[in-house]
């Protein structure tokens, strides 16, 4: 008899399990979740039968966050999370925040879940994790923002562009650009006041340079002038 409560009380016991994420209200930032592994339950001679748990719906998704900062990502249908539950009924604190009474007697009960959305099953898993460097990336692969704490180094690879949106951008060494560098809108004043761009300090071209389609490097010519040793007057 012992051994039975005991076994109905314990199967009825909620302290973690893997879940499938259903669907996920960014509004709410909450989801419904399937409960990954089923339940059981007893008929009235102890014989144990497989049980499917309910969908849990208005579960408090966990995001990485703190010091008023968040790090969010696109929650799917399908994603894979760890559903942990709260010792005591959380509703009052789910609605106001703060300190608050258990308006509810139920203990780790199905009802006060939290998804963290991460765990992998080895069907889900992703592969070439980076042993040596942390990275935010796609779960391919193929776009990620890598730390390297052996070289110091940030490393950003992102195939389809890097857009930064920010009215002014500060880089305190050298600049290295490998490819064509476009200016749209110029570097200091804007084309309507008639200033596209100002550089100060020395600026040197390894090649040719060209202006309004023509060349005005060391070997651009002049026409309508006779040769001579005299020298043409200073640019005003």
């Amino acid at each position: 008899m012992a051994t039975a409560l005991t076994d109905d009380i314990m199967s009825n016991l909620r302290v973690a399990l893997p879940g499938i994420i259903q669907s996920f209200d960014p509004e709410t930032v909450t989801c419904v979740v399937q409960p990954a592994v089923k339940g059981y339950e007893s008929d009235d001679a102890g014989k144990k039968s497989s049980l499917s748990l309910p969908l849990l719906v208005d579960v408090p998704v966990i995001f990485p966050r703190g010091g008023g900062v968040t790090l969010t990502f696109p929650v799917k249908a399908g994603d894979e999370c760890l559903l942990v539950f709260s010792d005591r009924c959380i509703d009052f604190w789910w609605q106001n925040g703060g300190v608050q009474e258990s308006v509810d007697s139920r203990m780790h009960d199905l009802s006060d879940a939290f998804a963290i959305v991460g765990p992998q099953s080895q069907v889900q898993k992703i592969s070439d994790i980076s042993t040596s460097a942390a990275q935010f990336r796609s779960d391919d692969g193929s776009t990620y923002l890598e730390i390297d704490p052996t070289t110091k180094k940030m490393k950003i690879v992102a195939p389809g562009g890097l857009e930064v949106i920010t009215p002014q951008a500060d880089f305190s060494e050298a600049v290295t650009i490998k490819g064509l560098l476009s200016w749209m809108g110029g570097m200091v004043g804007s084309i309507a006041e008639g200033t596209a761009a100002k550089i100060t300090g020395t600026v040197e071209f390894i090649g040719k340079v060209f202006a309004n389609g023509k060349q005005i490097d060391d070997k651009h010519k002049h026409s309508g002038v006779e040769r001579g040793v005299g020298q043409t007057d200073e640019v005003i």
